[in-house]
């Protein structure tokens, strides 16, 4: 008999392929709207790239800005993104998230358990056409795991390389500014030591953190909300095909835990997998610098290897690669952990403190290190563009390292020590012992340095204007003056951090209406085949314009997809609720 005859059936309105916030959002939404869905994920956990990330919408007009005091209008909004997206802005779906975008936020904070708090994020370029200086990205509230009762186990941990003993951190200065300066004020150690007492008991009795911020708190209420609403997150069920029945995509074949499933969905099926960032063959295609030769470390999920795309493809979809910057990108460095593993951590925060800068293997600065990273990551590939690895490295002093870190090196009084010794931080007594050890060109080195501090000493970046915008100053260090980015390197021991490419996440995607129906090559559409999340080319059009604009236009769209399915769907052909049959 044929395998696929043998496999057990599951039947239901909806399957959603993917338990990331594409896929979750989109399952909820449908079945708060009465659909019976069904999740699916290829990973033994659930809560995909968003569990790993800072769990920061931007949605231009949310009322939890606006109950905070913040004063934006749409116009304004639409002005600052049809500068931003440049050729790529596409009219109708930028009104579909500017009109949607409030209202998913109030859907999600009036009928789940989905809560958000106000941040003071910049716009990444405030000073462009519409751009503001606070307002418009809001941040996931902190939430308790333990919440999710047994399925606490089955959510993506956090990325080991941004925690500390696995303890996350806010993503805001609010939480960060008492560990830099724990050795500094009572209040800040004090802070400093609750935390840590509080997460030592925590690993002591779950053996993992269960007060969970950021990406890892959107995701576990993500999924608390989706199982409360009984909606079923099968995990370690990857898709093998599609379903059709004529040119109607109707189910999915998949390998479960416990053997092959046929799913059958009467109204279709999501495709929520997470883009791309682990497909080597599109990397290939996408990535300018991956088909040079160049290594590409993207911290996403392992299994975020491109399966959307191509089920997508196989049932006729279009799989476009055409914005000028397919991913989000990430400056990035490859950390040992031991035992021959390795991470990867995203620079997130260092890049944006006074005395840090960022040099080529010639020695030389090339951007405004406390720009975004994805900007940051733009001016890298330009810098590198005649080479065949795109690289940089991050130089500081013996100051600037005790007090902010470099990369994965925490600030004292946190040992370096280790991380010279397995090869992670180059150091120095001298800039050019710095730039022989780490492989800089010395003469470049000492030079942009000599060239740098001449304005530095004055709290001045004359090359390129570090510290001129408030989103500059927002990671910075606020009591640093003249200028929170700013500051001199002189005083030795001197020390480096070779800084690599990666991304948050692919912007190039499947083709989609505004309301996610795929689309073939000649721009029919696929019945019964919809694409969220990251496989679903960006709204934003290979830009990268504030803190959330990945998170927020993913939830707003699966909240408009969501509520599309349910509302082209006939009662009377609705599935009876979504059982599994041998």
């Amino acid at each position: 008999m044929n395998p696929a005859q043998q496999a057990s059936r599951i039947h239901c309105d909806l399957l959603v392929i993917g338990a990331g916030a594409g896929g979750m959002s989109t399952a909820i939404v449908a079945s708060k709207h009465g659909l019976n869905v069904v999740i699916v994920e290829k990973a033994p956990v659930f809560g995909g790239t968003t569990a790993f990330s800072g769990g920061v919408l931007w949605i231009p007009g949310n009322r939890i800005s606006r109950d905070a005091g913040v004063q934006d209008s749409r116009a304004a909004a639409e002005t600052y993104m049809r500068h931003e997206i440049g050729p790529h802005f596409d009219a109708a779906a930028v009104k579909a998230f500017l009109d949607n975008g409030p209202d998913m936020v109030d859907f999600f904070s009036r009928e789940t358990s989905v809560r958000f708090i106000p941040t003071l994020y910049p716009d990444y370029h405030p000073t462009a056409p519409g751009g503001v200086d606070v307002g418009r990205s809001i941040l996931a509230a902190p939430f308790d795991i333990r919440e999710l009762g047994q399925d606490m186990a089955r959510l993506r941990p956090p990325l080991e390389t941004i925690t500390f003993m696995g303890m996350m951190f806010n993503s805001s200065n609010a939480d960060l500014k008492h560990f830099f300066r724990a050795t500094k004020s009572l209040s800040s150690f004090s802070y400093v030591a609750r935390r840590l007492a509080r997460h030592m008991a925590e690993l002591l009795r779950y053996r993992r953190g269960i007060q969970v911020t950021s990406g890892n708190a959107l995701a576990a209420r993500l999924a608390k909300s989706a199982l409360d609403q009984g909606i079923p997150i099968h995990t370690s069920t990857p898709v093998r095909e599609l379903l059709r029945d004529g040119e109607r995509i109707t189910g999915a074949l998949a390998d479960g835990p416990g053997g092959p499933l046929r799913i059958e969905a009467s109204l279709g099926v999501v495709l929520a997998c997470g883009g791309f960032p682990h497909d080597q063959e599109r990397l290939r295609q996408a990535f300018p610098h991956v088909r040079r030769g160049g290594t590409h470390l993207s911290p996403g999920p392992q299994d975020n290897t491109g399966d959307g795309g191509r089920l997508a493809e196989q049932a006729g979809g279009a799989m476009d690669i055409r914005f000028p910057a397919p991913a989000a990108w990430m400056p990035v460095s490859r950390v040992p952990l031991g035992k021959g593993r390795y991470g990867v951590f995203p620079h997130l925060l260092d890049r944006y403190k006074p005395g840090i800068i960022g040099v080529t293997r010639a020695g030389q600065r090339f951007t405004n290190e406390s720009e975004s990273y994805h900007d940051v990551g733009a001016a890298m590939l330009e810098a590198c563009r005649e080479n065949s690895e795109t690289e940089m490295w991050l130089v500081c002093d013996k100051n600037a390292i005790a007090k902010y870190g470099l990369g994965y090196a925490k600030p004292a009084p946190l040992p370096l020590g280790p991380h010279l010794r397995n090869g992670y931080l180059a150091s120095g007594k001298t800039l050019a012992e710095l730039a022989r050890n780490a492989g800089i060109d010395a003469a470049g080195l000492e030079a942009t340095v000599r060239e740098y501090n001449q304005g530095a000493i004055h709290g001045e970046d004359r090359q390129f204007g570090r510290g001129s915008t408030s989103f500059n100053r927002y990671l910075a260090d606020p009591d640093h003056h003249p200028n929170p980015c700013v500051a001199p390197i002189q005083d030795g021991p001197f020390y480096a951090l070779r800084i690599l490419m990666g991304d948050l996440g692919t912007f190039d995607g499947i083709r989609t209406t505004v309301t996610g129906e795929v689309l073939r090559p000649d721009n029919s559409l696929i019945p019964g085949l919809y694409a969220v999340g990251n496989d679903r080319a960006s709204i934003m059009g290979g830009t990268y314009p504030g803190a959330g604009i990945t998170l927020g236009p993913i939830l707003t769209f699966g909240y408009i997809t969501g509520r599309h399915i349910a509302q082209q769907a006939q009662t009377p052909t609705r599935s009876q609720p979504c059982t599994a049959n041998p």
